[in-house]
């Protein structure tokens, strides 16, 4: 019996332990001041179809002669 009162006692113990800690990361957290994210690489630069002006990255995009498109049906369809 009474080593289920100190098994119960030193549980007891435990749980206050990690709740106290739990709050105080999350009291460390709060006061902590946020970062601002990296705005230059997660921008990519939008252009849109000439036919059906749907915009897409820039890096997607297919240039020709005549303007930017989103596939190659409509770059052909331009007459490019």
């Amino acid at each position: 019996m009474k080593y289920l009162l100190v098994m119960g006692f030193v549980l007891v113990v435990f749980w206050l332990w990690r709740h106290n800690r739990d709050a105080e990361r999350k009291d460390a957290a709060a006061t902590r001041p946020r970062q601002a994210p990296n705005r230059e690489a997660a921008v990519a630069e939008m252009v849109a179809c000439d036919v059906c002006h749907v915009h897409l990255p820039k890096s997607d995009a297919l240039t020709g002669g005549k303007g930017i498109y989103c596939s190659d049906a409509h770059r052909r369809q331009a007459g490019d």
